[in-house]
């Protein structure tokens, strides 16, 4: 092995942040969701004293995650774990929106329980909404290792840092991507290959807003392209499959994209 190859690596070892392994974090969020959604699960009868004392090894699993990254404000991790789970009934709740938007949106739903153990796009809005509440708390890295464990799994790209209401429901969901300063209402419906994203990747831009604002009782159908921080979809709009989209549309709006037919 060539010496030059072997010094890079460790040149990068020695610069590295401290942040313990994707899987350990993954891992921690997903056991959390098996705990608030026992249906992920083998069948079980828990007590209450059985549920604290799981949540409490949760929290202080997580301690250990924050302690354990070089970058988290130092002696705080506590202070975060607490607060994390403080809010946690909170998610919870937006949770149970999000599995009442799907049983009620999707006909092809025969149940709470198939949507819990089998479709991606609540597991993806799950991490999403564990990982939001970190960013929140200003934690570095493990948000967005949150986010791209649920990306892998599921191909559902949503950066932690996006603001989405309540009652999001995500059908099928493959190649959705939705960007950093993206901001979602409440009762909005997605389909798979919705993009909205940023019209520029000018790096000088990064701290403004570049991805676009959707509004509430808003319906994407699959494909859709919406673009720009400036651009936003007003309230009952429905943005059909396909459309490419970098300007605002008012309330009520129906936009689609009219592609010619030939039969031969």
């Amino acid at each position: 092995m060539e010496a030059k190859l072997l010094d890079s690596i460790i040149f990068r070892q020695n610069q590295q942040q401290v942040v313990p392994s994707n899987q350990a974090i993954a891992s921690w969020a997903h056991d959390l969701l098996n705990l608030l959604f026992p249906e992920r699960g083998s069948s079980s009868n828990y007590t209450h004293d059985i549920l604290k004392g799981m949540f409490f090894e949760l929290k202080e699993e997580l301690q250990l995650i924050l302690k354990s990254t070089k970058a988290c404000k130092k002696n705080h991790y506590k202070e975060i774990a607490d607060t994390f789970f403080e809010r946690l009934p909170e998610i919870y709740r937006k949770l149970n929106t999000d599995l009442s938007a799907l049983v009620d949106g999707d006909p092809a739903a025969q149940s709470e329980f198939e949507i819990i153990r089998c479709y991606p796009g609540f597991f993806a809005t799950a991490m999403y909404r564990f990982a939001h509440e970190l960013y929140l708390l200003e934690v570095p890295y493990i948000p967005r290792i949150i986010t791209e464990y649920a990306h892998t799994i599921t191909g559902i790209d949503i950066h932690p840092a996006a603001k989405i209401g309540e009652y999001l429901y995500i059908d099928h969901g493959t190649g959705l991507v939705i960007g950093e300063t993206t901001e979602i209402g409440n009762h909005v419906k997605l389909y798979q290959g919705v993009t909205l994203g940023a019209l520029s990747v000018d790096k000088s831009k990064g701290n403004t807003k570049r991805h676009p604002t959707i509004g509430n009782y808003v319906i994407i159908y699959s494909g859709a392209t919406i673009l720009g921080g400036l651009t936003v979809i007003g309230d009952h709009s429905l943005i059909g499959g396909n459309v490419w989209l970098t300007m605002s549309v008012p309330e009520n709006s129906t936009v689609y994209h009219q592609s010619e037919i030939k039969i031969k």
